[in-house]
């Protein structure tokens, strides 16, 4: 009994001292914009080993965006770099003795429930075989709404609102929090947006939202009816497949 305990510790040192240190450079990026980073709370990483479903590290994305010219205007040749030194990303350093086959998962934004996106990948992790640079990069495509107007369960009389127009409000960003705005890098013009109005759980119109600002979408329609309202409204972009969407219930009474 005592040989196979030496046994047993003898293997567990053997397999410590044979274990290597092993960097990892994660990035979560917005389709057809920047890099998830501090700015927005950045993206959660989950690194895992495949087969045990072990994590072997977590964290979340700190950084800036990235450089815009760098990433978004600049033709890309080969093995040319998209990040640099302040870019957005999740470091770590994974203890392994054998190559691994991990999953990396990454969850985005953090901090909008609402339009948060799950997406991984798998690779093998060599054993002293950095993967650095660029490091590992996870596209996250949708954009973030957040219904400014109508609130969120907002009790509403008819007499205040009938033979008015009623406004509806959203603050709509690229899922690095760049900004969305007519004639910008990222145009609104370009971008579908419309609210999708219910009443009792019937479709009753839609609405189209146009941008006023940056960020900033707007429309009007008439309420003419007390009744238990949802407003869906979504946002399409026919170039890239980017869409996002948020609801919000309220309440007309007489």
């Amino acid at each position: 009994m005592k040989k196979f305990i030496l046994f047993l510790f003898l293997a567990s040192i053997i397999n410590t001292i044979s274990a290597t240190d092993t960097k990892i450079i994660v990035r979560a990026k917005a389709k057809d914009a920047k890099f998830i980073g501090s700015s927005i709370g950045g993206a959660h990483i989950i690194i895992r080993n495949q087969m045990t479903r072990e994590i072997l590290a977590q964290g979340k994305t700190v950084g800036s965006t990235g450089n815009t010219t760098l990433i978004m205007k600049t033709p890309k040749d080969r093995y040319t770099n998209i990040t640099d030194d302040q870019t957005a990303k999740f470091e770590t350093s994974i203890d392994i003795s054998d190559p691994t086959f991990i999953t990396i998962e990454v969850v985005s934004p953090i901090n909008n429930k609402q339009a948060s996106i799950s997406a991984s990948t798998s690779l093998w992790l060599i054993p002293g075989k950095h993967i650095l640079n660029d490091g590992v990069i996870i596209e996250i495509p949708g954009f973030i709404i957040d219904i400014l107007t109508p609130r969120t369960h907002h009790y509403m009389a008819l007499s205040t609102i009938k033979d008015k127009p009623f406004k509806i409000q959203a603050n709509m960003v690229m899922m690095c929090g760049c900004t969305i705005k007519n004639d910008g890098l990222w145009n609104a013009k370009n971008i579908e947006v419309k609210g999708i109005l219910k009443k009792d759980d019937l479709f009753l119109k839609e609405v189209l939202l146009t941008s006023t600002a940056s960020n900033l979408f707007e429309g009007e329609t008439a309420i003419e009816q007390a009744g238990n309202y949802e407003l869906t409204v979504y946002a399409y972009d026919s170039k890239t497949g980017n869409t996002g969407v948020d609801k919000v219930n309220y309440i007309i009474y007489n």
